[in-house]
Formats: C-alpha cells, sequence, structure tokens
C-alpha cells in the first residue's frame, strides 16, 4: 500500500486529492494547520475522518515537518498548503512569501534529507505568469513569467526552488502549474463561489446586491476534481517534470455572473456592483493555459466544462441557503 503525505489536506484540492488516492488504495496522510475554532478546520474531510491519518504541523514549523515526515516515510509528498487567496497577499505580503516560498523550501530540505526516495508534486499557479502572454493569447512553460502579485511572486519562487532540487539532488520532484480551478468546496471568499453563493441568495430574496472588483479579468477556470487527477499523473510520471493543467478556455468576471444569473432566471446587471475594495493594487488582466503537454504526455483532460461546473456550484448553494423568512 502506497502511502501518500498531503499539506494542505484541509482544502479544496486536498479533500478531492484525498478521495482520489483512497480509492486507488493509498495510505492517505495530511497536515492541518491548528485553527482556534477545530469545527472550522476539517469541514471539507469530515466526511473521510475514519480513512485519513492527520497530524498538527506547518510549513513554517520546521520541526513539525521532520516529525512527520519521520513518522509517516510516505511515497508520494503532494505540497498544496499556500496563503491561496490572491487579493488578501496584498494586504499579508510577509506572510504570503514565508508560507508560499520559505514553505516550500523547508518542505523540501525535510524530503531531501528524511525520504529522498519518494515522489514530490508542488502546487504551482498561473498567476506566476502575471500578464505574459504569447501571441496566441495563451500561457505556456515558455511564456515569461512576470508575476503581479505578493502571491505570484512567491509562487515563482517555489517553483524554481523545486526545479533546483530537483537537478541538484537528484529528486522526483515536479511542478504542477495549474489554472484557477473551482467547485463547491471552493472558499465563498473567491470570486466563482462568492458569485454563485450571492446570487442564489439574491434569488432566495436574502440579499439584493453583489459587490465585486473588476469584472473584465478573464481566467481559465476548470474543476478541482479533474486537477488533482492531474496531480497524480503528473507525480507518477515516469520523468519528473513541470506540467500545465488548464482547460484552454477562458471567460471574464462578466461572462461569469451573466451565466450564473441566467440560470437562475435573473439578469445580472439589475445586481452587480464594482467596489473598490475588491480591486487589486495591480490587476492580472488575462489567463488562458496552454496544455497540450499534460493531455499528450498524461493522456489527462478535463471531464467537467464550464457549464458543468457552474450547475454543480449553483446545486450546492440552492440545496444549502434558506429562502428569506425561513
Amino acid at each position: 500500500m502506497k502511502k501518500a503525505l498531503i499539506t494542505g489536506i484541509t482544502g479544496q484540492d486536498g479533500s478531492y486529492l484525498s478521495e482520489l488516492l483512497l480509492s486507488k488504495g493509498y495510505e492517505v496522510h495530511g497536515i492541518i494547520r491548528r485553527h482556534s475554532v477545530a469545527e472550522n478546520q476539517d469541514a471539507r474531510i469530515r466526511h473521510l475522518d475514519d480513512q485519513v491519518h492527520t497530524h498538527y504541523g506547518d510549513l513554517l514549523d520546521y520541526p513539525s515537518l521532520v516529525r512527520i515526515m519521520h513518522e509517516v516515510r510516505p511515497d508520494e509528498i503532494y505540497n498544496l498548503a499556500a496563503m491561496s487567496h490572491v487579493r488578501i497577499s496584498y494586504d499579508m505580503p510577509s506572510f504570503t512569501i514565508q508560507t508560499n516560498a520559505m514553505g516550500v523550501l523547508n518542505i523540501l530540505e525535510v524530503y531531501r534529507t528524511t525520504c529522498p526516495d519518494a515522489k514530490f508534486y508542488q502546487a504551482s499557479s498561473s498567476e506566476m505568469f502575471g500578464n505574459s502572454v504569447d501571441e496566441d493569447g495563451m500561457q505556456r512553460m515558455t511564456t515569461p513569467m512576470n508575476p503581479v502579485s505578493p502571491y505570484g511572486c512567491a509562487k515563482v519562487l517555489g517553483f524554481n526552488l523545486v526545479r533546483h532540487y530537483r537537478h541538484a539532488y537528484k529528486l522526483h520532484a515536479c511542478n504542477g502549474i495549474l489554472f484557477n480551478h473551482e467547485s463547491p468546496r471552493r472558499g465563498s471568499n473567491f470570486v466563482t463561489n462568492k458569485v454563485v453563493k450571492h446570487a442564489v441568495e439574491i434569488k432566495k430574496g436574502i440579499r439584493d446586491k453583489l459587490e465585486l472588483g473588476n469584472l473584465d479579468s478573464y481566467r481559465d477556470w476548470g474543476h478541482s476534481k479533474d486537477y488533482v487527477r492531474a496531480m497524480h499523473a503528473i507525480i507518477n510520471h515516469e520523468t519528473p517534470d513541470d506540467f500545465i493543467v488548464s482547460t484552454q478556455e477562458t471567460h471574464s468576471v462578466r461572462d461569469l455572473c451573466q451565466i450564473v444569473f441566467n440560470k437562475l432566471g435573473m439578469d445580472y446587471r439589475e445586481y452587480v456592483v464594482q467596489d473598490e475594495r475588491f480591486m487589486r493594487p495591480e490587476e492580472l488582466k488575462y489567463l488562458k493555459g496552454d496544455s497540450s503537454k499534460c493531455r499528450q504526455l498524461l493522456g489527462w483532460k478535463p471531464e467537467y466544462t464550464f457549464d458543468t461546473m457552474i450547475d454543480e456550484m449553483i446545486e450546492k448553494w440552492m440545496s444549502q441557503v434558506k429562502e428569506a423568512g425561513e
């Protein structure tokens, strides 16, 4: 039985990855950061309570990583933990860079010195490209990385550290550059789930408007469940390498609003307002990834469409949000 260690196991990706690995017969371990409200920290994996093994630790607490790595002795390490909200990274730049860059260095060092025969996956990000776009309107491995946020800057350092450790120490260390991916398990302060949740609340009479930042930023949105399949394929590719994972389609936030509100029988223009609070100091205007390498070498392709992903998210909030007055 293979053992997998997942940092960030309580996140959207961590929960779907846990389910995938369990279905393949893995023994799954995960690192949990302590929260003051314990009930909130494991909501996404509570249904897996008796199937996964969790350990308290933190990417910035080196001794905890040493202890966990010695206890688990994993065959595969998935580093999904991060300060993951790009907009908030402007408010917390130091913490973001420590966690998303120095945290990667910490776990790579523990990996190198404790279980160097294991395979390692790093969750890299499309935010690393910033506003660099190739002439055909796509981003690929050769596109210059010019990040426009503390989050993106930290992810570039983490990405390069993984490549360095792979070459310097002959480790099976890989990067997956995942473009935006969503699901019903996405935090509701991320724009996709915020739009869906608030639109359902407007439909049910609980609120009367939706406040957003830039409506004309474009993103390549896929489903987390599809993207964790790619993670597993990347880490198990015979040669450690770096891959882009994307749908190769792009939609604006405005498109997202129009589609979600239309599905609920409403016109988004009657409810959506722009608010400066949600604008980034430096905007990332456009993302569209070229995942042809991932599709050709790994045989991966998404099963969800943008439409079916949105339908699943709407279904979740329609079932959870009560009508006004209930």
